[in-house]
C-alpha cells in the first residue's frame, strides 16, 4: 500500500504505544477544525494527544463551508451581542496571527427602494459592528459613486450601498495549519483511522475506542487504544457515539444534532468578476445569499436545508439547489444570465446545528442558533455546533468538560497557556528561496504552512515555483502535501490539501495538469501506473457525483 511516509511513521508510534497499559491522556475522534482546535489547546498543556479521524482531515463540514470568518452580523438583529463579540473578537485574532491564510474581505449591501433591509437600519447595525471590533470599517456609498464601481449591479430603484469588512480563509488549510501546530506540540494526527466502537469499562465508563485503519480495502490493522477521556469533535455525527456511550436505543435517545446542508457553486472571475462580496437578499424566501471571491474564482453561496440522516457518504448539491443560486444571483446583475454551463464545480456541506426543540421540526434551519454544545456523557465529552470563527473558544470549554474526567487540576490545565495565547505561530522563513518569491506568495505561503514552509522551500524542485495555471497555488504544495500531509487519495490531495479540483475546469484533470501531478504522485508517493490509473478513476468519478452538478 502507498502512502506517506509520515502516516506509517504515525501508525507505527500508535502500535507500539497500544502494546502498553498507559492510556493517552485524550483521544480526539474528529479531524475537522473543532477537532485540531481541541488538539492544538490539549497538546500545548502538555497533554499527551492523539487524534484520528475516519475519513480525511478536514473531509466533512470544515472543507466545504462558506470559507468566511466572521463575526456574525445577523445576531447583533436578533439580540445575541455576546456571540457576536466573541465572534469577532477571534476574528480580528485570526486577521493578526494568520494574514495570508485568513484576509479582510470587503462586503458590500445593496439597498432598492421599499426592499429590505433600509439603510438606516442596516447601517445602525453596522455602526454597532465596528465598535465590537473596535475599527471602523462601515462605510456607505451614495447611488452614483457606487454604480461607477459596480456598473454590473441592477440599476431599477437602487438606493445606495453599505460597506463593512469581515474576513475569508481557505477551510481545509485552516485545518491542517492549527493541526500542525498541534503536531508540533507533541500530538499524535492519523486520518483514516475509523472509531469503530468506544471501549467502556465494568462501571460503564468510556475508556478508549477500537480503531480500524480505512486508507485501503486491504488494511486490516485494528488497535485498541485507552485513553483517560475521549472526546467526539464529529460535527453533524455527534449523535452516533453519544447514543453508544448513553448505552440508550435509537428509539429512546434524544438526538441533538439537527443536519442542515449548505451549498456553493464556483464561476470564473471573467463570466462575474468580483473584488468584493455582495451580500444580499434571495428573491424568493428573503433569505441572505453571498457572491464573492475566492482562490481567483467567484462562489455563489449558500443554501440552507435540512438534510436527511447522514451515513459515510459525500454530500453534493441538488439540483433545486443549482437553480436557487443562480436565480439569485441573476436577479442581483444586470445581463449576467448565468447558467449551468458556467459552473466550474460546486460543493455541499453538512452543518451540525444545535437544535431548539427534540423534533428539529420549531424553526427553519435559517433560524437555528449557531451556538456550540458540550456534553458529557459516562466520560465521553462530546462537542458540536459553533462556527468555524469561533474553534478557539469551544477548544477550551472543552478543556473545560474535560477537567471533570481527568485527574488534573487547574493549575495543569492552565499551564502555559493563557486565554490570550497565540492559536498561530509566526517564525521568519530562513531558506534563501524565500526572498525571490513576490510579495503576496510570501504572505500566503507563511499564513498557509507557517512552521513549515522552510521544510516547503527545501523539498521544492526549481520548477516547482510557478503556479498551477491561474490559481493561486504553486507546484511546490502539491509536492509538500504529497510527502508530509498524509495523502492517501488523489481527492485528499486536489480537494483539501489544494483546492486546485474545485477552481479548475473537469477538476484540474487536463491532460497538461494531470501529467504534472502523476508525475509528483509517482515521485512523492510511490504509485505505479496502475494506482494512478486507480485514482484519477476513483477521483473522476467521485467529481463527477459530487463536485460538479447533478443532472437537470
Amino acid at each position: 500500500m502507498n502512502q506517506s511516509k509520515q502516516r506509517q511513521q504515525a501508525l507505527a508510534t500508535l502500535l507500539k504505544r497500544s502494546s502498553h497499559t498507559a492510556p493517552w491522556d485524550m483521544l480526539i475522534i474528529g479531524g475537522g477544525i473543532t477537532g485540531a482546535g481541541i488538539a492544538r489547546e490539549a497538546a500545548r498543556r502538555g497533554l499527551s494527544v492523539l487524534l484520528i479521524e475516519q475519513k480525511d482531515f478536514a473531509w466533512g463540514t470544515s472543507s466545504r463551508s462558506s470559507k468566511m470568518v466572521h463575526g456574525g452580523l445577523r445576531y447583533i438583529a436578533s439580540g445575541d451581542y455576546k456571540t457576536t463579540l466573541l465572534s469577532v473578537r477571534e476574528r480580528e485574532r485570526m486577521l493578526t496571527e494568520a494574514s495570508g491564510l485568513v484576509n479582510e474581505m470587503h462586503y458590500v449591501m445593496p439597498h432598492y427602494k421599499g426592499k429590505f433591509p433600509p439603510p438606516w437600519i442596516f447601517n445602525t447595525l453596522l455602526r454597532v459592528y465596528d465598535r465590537i471590533a473596535g475599527k471602523r470599517y462601515f462605510k456607505y456609498f451614495k447611488k452614483d459613486a457606487f454604480l461607477r464601481l459596480n456598473p454590473n449591479i441592477k440599476q431599477d430603484k437602487f438606493l445606495g450601498a453599505s460597506q463593512f469588512s469581515d474576513a475569508v480563509t481557505d477551510d481545509s488549510r485552516l485545518v491542517m495549519r492549527v493541526l500542525d501546530e498541534a503536531i508540533h506540540d507533541g500530538a499524535q494526527a492519523i486520518n483514516y483511522l475509523k472509531a469503530e466502537s468506544l471501549i467502556i469499562n465494568e462501571q460503564g465508563l468510556v475508556v478508549g475506542a477500537n480503531l480500524k485503519d480505512t486508507a485501503s480495502k486491504e488494511s486490516d490493522k485494528t488497535f485498541e487504544v485507552h485513553a483517560k477521556v475521549v472526546v467526539s469533535a464529529t460535527g453533524a455525527w455527534a449523535d452516533t457515539l453519544r447514543m453508544q456511550a448513553s448505552n440508550e436505543t435509537e428509539q429512546s435517545f434524544n438526538k441533538q444534532i439537527r443536519p442542515s446542508r449548505g451549498s456553493h457553486l464556483v464561476v470564473s472571475q471573467e463570466r462575474l468578476p468580483t473584488s468584493q462580496a455582495y451580500t444580499f437578499l434571495h428573491p424568493t424566501d428573503k433569505r441572505a445569499v453571498f457572491v464573492f471571491p475566492w482562490e481567483n474564482r467567484t462562489v455563489l453561496g449558500t443554501t440552507d436545508l435540512d438534510h436527511p440522516p447522514l451515513n459515510d457518504e459525500e454530500v453534493g448539491i441538488t439540483s433545486a439547489e443549482v437553480d436557487y443560486l443562480l436565480a439569485a444571483t441573476n436577479s442581483l446583475f444586470d445581463d449576467t444570465d448565468l447558467n449551468r454551463e458556467d459552473v466550474i464545480s460546486s460543493w455541499a456541506g453538512v452543518r451540525p446545528l444545535i437544535s431548539d426543540s427534540g423534533d428539529g421540526k420549531r424553526v427553519s434551519p435559517s433560524k437555528e442558533k449557531r451556538d456550540h454544545s458540550v456534553w458529557l456523557d459516562n466520560n465521553l465529552v462530546t462537542v458540536s455546533g459553533g462556527k468555524l470563527t469561533t474553534f478557539r473558544l469551544i477548544a477550551l470549554d472543552v478543556l473545560k468538560k474535560c477537567q471533570q474526567v481527568l485527574q488534573l487540576d487547574d493549575a495543569t490545565i492552565e499551564q502555559n497557556a493563557s486565554h490570550n495565547d497565540q492559536v498561530f505561530s509566526n517564525p521568519t522563513p530562513t531558506h534563501p528561496k524565500f526572498t525571490t518569491l513576490p510579495s503576496d506568495l510570501q504572505q500566503r505561503l507563511q499564513g498557509f504552512y507557517g512552521l513549515q514552509l522552510d521544510k516547503l522551500l527545501e523539498l521544492a524542485h526549481e520548477d516547482d515555483l510557478a503556479y498551477v495555471t491561474d490559481s493561486n497555488t504553486i507546484w511546490a504544495e502539491i509536492r509538500f502535501a504529497a510527502r508530509f500531509e498524509q495523502v492517501i487519495h488523489l481527492d485528499d490531495l486536489l480537494l483539501r490539501r489544494t483546492r486546485l479540483g474545485l477552481i479548475l475546469p473537469h477538476g484540474a484533470m487536463t491532460p497538461l495538469i494531470s501529467a504534472r501531478l502523476k508525475q509528483i504522485c509517482q515521485q512523492e508517493l510511490g504509485w505505479d501506473e496502475q494506482k494512478w490509473q486507480q485514482e484519477v478513476a476513483r477521483y473522476t468519478e467521485l467529481w463527477q457525483r459530487y463536485y460538479h452538478l447533478p443532472a437537470a
